[in-house]
């Protein structure tokens, strides 16, 4: 018998302890992120333990887990990456109250919500190219034979050039985005390769017109966060924000969602919930160059140039996700290394 009521005080704190932290599989990689895990800690008494690594590798674990997996929350770099962990089924609905007063429909669903956001945009350099020829550029205008051998951008297998293509499939549709990506992979100035600062460093060097990149890429770099010679090239380069005149420019996202498995639900959604505040959001975006998700609050990168733009709203994120297998092939068929 009292083997049984230690066994049973056993289980008790082992929930009590349980109850008190989180798990968080995260793909992304910021400092400034644990600094801000650790404000939620002090502020609720709830720990949380992160577990990192790119997102096809936490959505297989937690696959292979089951039932078992411990992970309770799911913090993405894209809006392709949410979709597959839900096509999968991993999420449960995150019934956040007053979730439509707070993020813009587009950037959210009932699986997962937008943390932050940020926009795919062109840089220029200003001593080789006059912005009065760029100033009204769209996405579609990058076809065009004027800029042939002129466009540094990433390779196929990237994540956000798939969701732009899937993003240009869902305006123009299968047929018209497969004859424009044709004209497009005969622009790039190289065989794609190298990450988006990479980009902005062969525009400022010269070698190319255009470069295709996330915004806060290039104010990482101009922050010096990444050495005096990055600075140097991202002070040499224009930001040019596509389709102002029409639908606006291609925003993605951050975002998380609570996972079916989750052995700490309550925990989890006080996480969320923290992660939409104000106190959050300003914390996030000043340290990571990304533009807050909530409604509220202003966009207020520490460098004004890339502040003030209109974002496509026109079509949901969750759209990225639906068609990014098929932009991959069409952007494979065209060409696209």
């Amino acid at each position: 018998m009292l083997l049984v009521r230690l066994l049973l005080v056993f289980l008790l704190l082992t929930n009590i302890a349980e109850s008190n932290e989180i798990n968080l599989f995260t793909s992304r990689h910021y400092e400034s992120d644990i600094d801000l895990y650790k404000k939620f800690t002090t502020d609720t008494g709830i720990k949380v333990n992160i577990i990192n690594g790119k997102s096809k590798v936490l959505e297989k674990r937690i696959l292979d887990e089951g039932a078992k997996s411990k992970a309770d929350i799911l913090f993405l770099a894209d809006a392709g990456a949410l979709f597959s962990a839900q096509e999968k089924t991993l999420f449960i609905k995150h019934n956040l109250k007053n979730i439509e007063t707070l993020v813009p429909k587009s950037l959210r669903n009932q699986y997962w919500v937008g943390i932050t956001k940020r926009a795919r945009i062109l840089f220029y350099n200003p001593k080789f190219t006059n912005l009065n020829e760029i100033k009204n550029i769209s996405y579609e205008d990058l076809s065009n034979e004027r800029w042939k051998g002129e466009i540094a951008i990433r390779q196929a297998n990237n994540i956000y050039n798939q969701s732009l293509v899937a993003s240009i499939i869902e305006h123009n549709g299968v047929k018209k985005t497969e004859k424009w990506l044709k004209k497009f992979v005969k622009n790039f100035a190289r065989v794609p390769q190298g990450n988006d600062r990479a980009q902005i460093l062969m525009v400022a060097a010269g070698e190319a017109k255009l470069a295709v990149a996330n915004t806060y890429y290039y104010a990482l770099m101009k922050s010096g966060k990444k050495g005096k010679e990055q600075k140097k090239a991202a002070e040499k380069v224009k930001p040019i924000f596509p389709n102002q005149s029409n639908r606006g420019t291609h925003v993605n996202i951050s975002g998380a969602g609570i996972l079916k498995f989750s052995p700490n639900k309550e925990n989890a959604h006080k996480f969320l919930k923290f992660l939409l505040t104000e106190k959050a959001q300003i914390h996030i975006c000043k340290n990571s160059f990304e533009y807050p998700i909530i409604k509220n609050l202003k966009n207020n990168i520490l460098f004004e140039e890339i502040n003030n733009f209109k974002e496509d709203k026109s079509i949901s994120v969750s759209v990225y996700g639906e068609r990014q297998k098929q932009a991959f092939k069409l952007m494979k068929k065209a060409g696209w290394n």
